[in-house]
């Protein structure tokens, strides 16, 4: 059988046993909704579909933005021929396949775009069988991903790419969207003679938060509970404190309808994708700026929508460390606590342990002198010479050793007035070296103050010659 098939969603489009959200695709560019920066008039996207002058093409966004619509936009506009797969379901044998037959139509004067969906999902070595035949000109790629094509398509395909970046969609356009299902009697559900209103659409659409798909499967499900079971559903409303008040008329979707559709938010979130580090970035930078609310959002974000708990302690902990210091010494101890305190009693209650930590590190005074300092050492490790341990601060435990100069002109604090020996205890090449510099912040302040204290201190120290008997090491 050719490889060649039909469009998606061509004559079957007003199928109702397909889901809502398939039935209701957007057929051409006019009908899209969204993405106006790559599809509105004189935008780039849009001329080179019009033209159908299309190169490779790699769509990035999060779900439901309309990638593979856009890509079903083009096969229809397009004089080529498409083939759309998933990689999800295809390997290496399947694309050997298609790019045989997209070579033997070259030859024929056919043109061949290949949609691929989930194209991160390819490994490295599957990516590269394309990579042939982009070059040669047998198909034009077009690839979907939800991932950051930077770190998930290889660099040959993406440099003979063209990257388009599509954005989560408002909560109007979302409405827009549902509005239009709900009058649609062809594909969508206007047979069924359902209202909502505007508070109702905005709900579904601020609960799928961008995402076209998950709208649409929220309000085909409401639509099914405003139709059926109402009595159920009315008894249900009842209990549902300030949803019993709704005055529901014949075939309306309400909030509590939608309430019930809905069952928990959806959060777009994928543990192991750009977002987590996109919202741990965020919940950090929100912390080190001392803004409270947002480090609780955040903290929010990603702890509902499924995050380790143990993964943000540890970040946590990290925040503790590098952005407070030792201008608030007791951050760190706080957070080690959050960390037991959710590996103890577990979620969702270890969340306000979480919350908790977060919020008084965003309130604590700022310091990352300890931070810097330890980067400033990381370096000279690296780029200066590793010069041995001076003799006077070396152990002598034999004869030889001592023999040797090991301990010899070590002075020891203890047993000085002032506490603090004039003794170099850096290497030769690093002997005036500073690398903690606390500011004035919190507790450092008077770690400053004690360190101006020491400094004086060693000045006026006994110089090594003045022998001072030597105890312990």
């Amino acid at each position: 059988m050719s490889l060649f098939q039909a469009i998606p969603g061509g004559e079957n489009q007003a199928d109702k046993t397909r889901p809502l959200a398939d039935r209701m695709r957007p057929r051409t560019l006019d009908e899209f909704v969204g993405q106006e920066h790559l599809i509105g008039p004189g935008k780039p996207l849009r001329a080179q579909i019009e033209r159908d002058d299309l190169g490779s093409l790699i769509f990035w966004g999060p779900p439901g933005t309309g990638k593979t619509t856009l890509a079903q936009i083009i096969a229809r506009m397009t004089r080529a021929e498409f083939i759309e797969f998933s990689a999800v379901l295809s390997g290496i044998k399947e694309i050997k396949q298609v790019m045989a037959e997209a070579e033997r139509a070259r030859q024929y004067g056919t043109r061949t775009i290949v949609f691929v969906d989930e194209i991160h999902r390819f490994n490295k070595a599957q990516q590269d069988a394309f990579l042939p035949h982009v070059e040669k000109g047998n198909i034009r790629l077009i690839g979907a991903t939800t991932e950051n094509p930077s770190f998930e398509i290889i660099s040959a395909l993406l440099s003979r790419s063209r990257v388009y970046v599509l954005r989560p969609l408002t909560e109007e356009q979302v409405v827009v969207l549902l509005r239009r299902a709900l009058s649609d009697s062809e594909r969508g559900l206007g047979a069924m003679k359902l209202s909502a209103s505007n508070e109702v659409l905005k709900q579904i659409a601020a609960y799928s938060s961008g995402d076209a798909r998950s709208a649409y499967n929220v309000l085909e499900v409401a639509a099914a509970l405003a139709t059926s079971g109402r009595d159920s559903h009315s008894t249900n409303t009842a209990k549902s404190g300030a949803a019993a008040t709704e005055k529901i008329s014949e075939n309306e979707i309400t909030t509590g309808i939608v309430q019930d559709a809905l069952q928990k938010r959806i959060l777009l979130y994928d543990k192991t994708g750009e977002e987590h580090y996109n919202l741990i970035s965020a919940l950090h930078k929100s912390v080190r700026n001392s803004d409270a609310d947002a480090a609780l959002y955040w903290l929010g974000r990603m702890l509902e929508a499924g995050e380790d708990p143990l993964y943000v302690a540890r970040r946590v902990v990290r925040m503790a460390v590098e952005d407070i210091g030792l201008a608030e010494p007791n951050a760190l101890s706080l957070c080690m606590a959050a960390r037991d305190a959710v590996d103890f009693i577990g979620m969702p209650e270890g969340n306000l342990a979480l919350a908790q930590a977060v919020v008084y590190l965003a309130v604590a005074p700022k310091s990352n002198a300890l931070y810097t300092a330890y980067g400033e050492v990381q370096s000279d490790v690296e780029r200066t010479a590793a010069e041995p341990v001076p003799l006077h601060l070396r152990n002598a435990p034999t004869g030889l050793m001592k023999h040797l100069g090991y301990g010899q002109g070590y002075q020891y604090a203890h047993n000085l007035e002032s506490k603090v020996a004039d003794m170099q205890c850096l290497p030769d090449n690093l002997k005036d070296r500073t690398y903690y510099q606390p500011t004035n912040e919190g507790v450092e302040k008077r770690i400053r103050e004690r360190l101006e204290e020491i400094k004086n201190r060693r000045v006026r120290a006994p110089k090594p010659d003045s022998t001072v008997p030597k105890t312990e090491s």
